[in-house]
């Protein structure tokens, strides 16, 4: 009856159990032992234990066994060596084994199998995880600190230990302040009594700037994130420390580069005016001077007189021109002007209109330009400068000059076609640095100042610009603008005229 009992209980357990005698073979096996190993109870009774064990083992196996049969005592769960089960089709698989001796004649063993397969795959996911993270923690080039939450420190990466110049074995146990200028230590300590009593953050999870200092003693400003996590019971912190020496010297060199440029910028607005007004007020006598000899003694004058007084008017004015293009030029990017929504059909008509082309000339502005939001005088400036270009420089009797539009790749391209002498491919970039003419000067008046205020204020507007031509068939001068320049629905326009 005991041992209809014993049976009985075994199949009703759902840990997988077997009973074995003195020499290992199987007596019983429960049903969740068959199912684990793939076999019926009929098939393992009265086989070796050494049948559940993979075949390079069995040999190792029987010796463990035979030892236990010797001095039997019972053995808890996990108490003793890991072993390998295997299973009917030969597929192994980790196990650990209980064992208990049974008070019988002769004496019997009762061995609990669990299969700890789950737990090997957990253990090596964990230790796969650890070696991840310990290969981050030692290769990262930030500085890492890992301090409890006392201050003391537990951890200092190969970075922390360049950055700071303590050894990790050196910095161990010690507070974090040792990592601090004087002046910081105690307020440290400070704000951490207080966070374990207030639970109230300053730092932690905040990025700020604050300043560290070597084992040499060298003061360094660095960027500091402090985390904090609990291990268990445990409450730890993490500081990422980053040196920002190179980015202070660079913001240092920054600011004053921006001094020294605003100083630039004065003294050119101030040169603009000292050339606004002691230069023109001289010209201006020059040329008032020059009008009236030609005026009044024009009887006296040969044809070589007339011609070098017409010369010296022509340069006296074109002098005052290039002063006005030189003073527009240095305007461009310091003196600003509110940006409002702009019709560049109304804008076009009025630049024409300002012109007034000669009889021979036809100026065409396509339909449908868009309305954009910009400087209005900025850009009346391009255009006025590239259609007057085109009149001016106009060889042929029947002479067309067309402004065109289209949108392409996130931009306005705007386009001032002729039909005039056009340019030689070599002059493409001379054309527009600064006081650069193609025709000569008392031929053509031009000051060289227009095309380079157009490339300037494009470029103004992260625009570009270029030209194509052919020798005597014409030239297109193009630039673009971003288009994301439309105005608001409702938007009001400027009026340019």
């Amino acid at each position: 009856m005991e041992g209809r009992n014993l049976e009985w209980l075994l199949a009703a357990a759902s840990d997988a159990m077997l009973i074995a005698d003195h020499s290992g073979n199987i007596l019983l096996a429960n049903p969740a032992l068959c199912s684990l190993f793939g076999y019926e109870a009929a098939e393992l009774r009265g086989q070796p234990v050494e049948t559940l064990v993979p075949a390079r083992l069995r040999a190792a196996h029987a010796g463990l066994r035979s030892g236990f049969s010797a001095h039997p005592r019972p053995r808890a769960m996990g108490a003793g060596a890991e072993l390998s089960g295997v299973h009917r089709d030969g597929r192994e698989f980790p196990v650990e084994v209980s064992l208990s001796p049974m008070s019988a004649d002769p004496p019997l063993v009762l061995a609990i199998v669990h299969d700890i397969t789950r737990r090997k795959q957990a253990e090596a996911a964990l230790q796969e995880s650890e070696a991840r993270m310990r290969a981050v923690f030692e290769s990262v080039t930030d500085a890492i600190i890992t301090i409890d939450e006392f201050g003391a420190i537990e951890r200092l990466n190969p970075a922390a230990e360049t950055l700071f110049g303590y050894t990790e074995a050196e910095a161990v146990g010690r507070n974090v302040s040792l990592l601090m200028p004087p002046g910081d230590r105690d307020r440290h300590d400070g704000y951490l009594r207080h966070y374990r009593a207030t639970g109230e953050r300053k730092i932690i999870g905040i990025g700020r700037e604050v300043e560290g200092q070597r084992k040499d003693g060298a003061i360094f400003p660095m960027e500091l994130t402090v985390t904090e996590m609990w291990l268990g019971t445990r409450r730890m912190f993490t500081g990422v420390v980053r040196d920002i020496s190179q980015r202070k010297e660079a913001e240092r060199e920054n600011r004053q580069l921006l001094q020294e440029l605003t100083s630039a910028n004065e003294e050119l607005t101030n040169f603009a005016y000292v050339v606004s007004h002691d230069l023109k007020a001289p010209l201006r006598g020059i040329g008032s001077l020059a009008d009236w000899l030609a005026t009044d003694y024009a009887p006296h004058f040969n044809d070589e007189g007339r011609e070098h007084m017409r010369l010296l008017i022509n340069r006296v004015h074109r002098m005052g021109a290039l002063i006005d293009g030189i003073l527009q030029y240095s305007r461009v990017g310091r003196v600003k002007e509110a940006r409002v929504a702009v019709d560049l059909n109304r804008m076009l008509a009025d630049v024409v209109d300002l012109l007034a082309p000669p009889a021979h000339i036809t100026v065409e502005v396509q339909p449908g330009l868009p309305t954009l939001v910009l400087e209005p005088t900025r850009l009346q400036q391009v255009f006025h400068n590239l259609i007057s270009n085109a009149i001016k420089y106009m060889d042929k009797p029947d002479g067309k000059v067309v402004v065109g539009c289209s949108q392409q790749d996130g931009e306005w391209r705007f386009t001032v076609s002729d039909n005039g002498p056009g340019i030689e491919a070599r002059h493409f970039e001379r054309i527009f640095q600064l006081f650069q003419t193609l025709a000569p000067r008392d031929r053509v008046e031009s000051t060289g100042v227009g095309l380079a205020l157009v490339k300037k204020i494009v470029e103004m507007y992260q625009g570009r610009v270029g030209v194509e031509s052919v020798k005597g068939q014409g030239s297109t001068f193009w630039f673009t603008l971003p288009a994301g320049g439309r105005p608001p629905a409702g938007a009001q326009l400027q009026e340019t005229a």
